[in-house]
């Protein structure tokens, strides 16, 4: 898949992150606004010419190491962009795995976050997709 169509692969989840979490599906909400940033977090891994990266990771926590250490780490993504991914793939691990109950700030708190990220990665990095 090309970075252009993971963005927009990534700014439908995010929408339907919003639309979930409206109608008070909170564990749906935060598996799509996790969504809505790993989609991101690859199309800007491929944007910035690391497809090789992507080919050979196999895991969701590879990815989310390789975006921090080839876009975070070196100064190209925010800290905080960073960071509130790995959160929000620890609220969807909850949601769709361990059977805990996500809390509606929380659902409601993944869903900013997945636009602003979303946002954040198609504005640094779209042009370039």
């Amino acid at each position: 898949m090309k970075a252009k169509e993971l963005f927009v692969k990534a700014q439908t989840a995010a929408s339907s992150a919003k639309i979930l979490l409206d109608s008070k599906d909170l564990d749906g909400a935060c598996n799509r606004a996790y969504y809505a940033m790993f989609d991101a977090a690859r199309a800007a891994l491929i944007a910035t010419g690391h497809e090789q990266e992507i080919i050979f990771t196999k895991t969701h926590s590879g990815l989310i190491s390789n975006f921090s250490l080839k876009l975070v780490k070196t100064g190209q993504v925010s800290v905080s962009l960073g960071k509130s991914l790995n959160k929000v793939e620890d609220l969807r691990l909850m949601a769709d795995y361990k059977g805990d109950t996500v809390e509606y700030e929380d659902a409601a708190w993944a869903v900013e976050q997945a636009n602003i990220f979303v946002i954040e990665l198609i504005n640094s990095f779209g042009l370039k997709a």
